[in-house]
């Protein structure tokens, strides 16, 4: 009886131990990682802050800037109603006619006889409520823009040959075409980046400022008041 050959076994390879595999040094690399982070959110954040604060001056700017074209517009109404007055172009008979800055607003002759107080004797002229409108609004105006100027002109050309408004007026008569303008300004932050210290402030009593608001008094037609 014969066995059939017992087939070699093959040997079982043998296992060969892993070698431990180096530790990487991650810690500090992970330090970074933070720092960098932190680094990166505080920029985000000084530039959400200079955003925040450049949108609170926009809106104060545009505020100004509409509360004084609500009083320019406010007066024209006042000079509209009492056209006797408003048409003079003489300072001395005009009492609308004014050039004054903060700290000045009072016109020549200040009058309250619109006053409740003086509801028994009144404006006895159409001069004295000239000069009680004059003498409310200009308080009113100093106490709403900061620094403000306010020049009131019968001017033609409110503007120069490259279209900046300015303050000047031309001698009363010279120009049969002239119309009353209100012209106001007031203390406002310059946008000018360059600019440093005190030059920051941009003041309306400067020799180089500019009027903010050119408001021209029509009757609607032609003719001025």
């Amino acid at each position: 009886m014969t066995f059939p050959a017992l087939l070699p076994t093959p040997r079982l390879a043998a296992k060969t131990p892993s070698r431990p595999r180096p530790i990487r040094q991650s810690l500090g690399f992970t330090l970074v990682e933070v720092l960098v982070a932190i680094m990166v959110l505080s920029f985000g954040m000084l530039g959400l802050v200079g955003m925040q604060a450049f949108a609170l001056q926009s809106n104060r700017e545009a505020r100004l800037q509409a509360q004084a074209a609500m009083l320019a517009r406010e007066l024209a109404e006042m000079m509209r109603g009492n056209k006797e007055v408003g048409v003079k172009t003489a300072t001395a008979d005009n009492p609308y006619l004014v050039s004054l800055s903060s700290g000045s607003m009072v016109p020549a002759t200040p009058s309250y006889c619109l006053s409740v107080g003086n509801a028994a004797t009144g404006c006895t002229s159409a001069t004295d409520i000239a000069n009680a409108e004059m003498t409310d609004w200009l308080a009113r105006v100093d106490n709403t823009l900061p620094g403000a100027r306010v020049v009131i002109c019968f001017d033609s050309a409110p503007y120069d040959s490259n279209g900046i408004p300015r303050w000047a007026c031309p001698p009363a008569g010279t120009n049969s075409n002239e119309i009353a303008v209100i012209k106001i300004g007031w203390t406002r932050n310059s946008t000018d980046r360059s600019k440093t210290g005190s030059d920051l402030l941009e003041q309306a009593s400067s020799s180089t400022s500019v009027p903010y608001i050119i408001f021209p008094v029509t009757s609607g037609n032609a003719s001025s008041i």
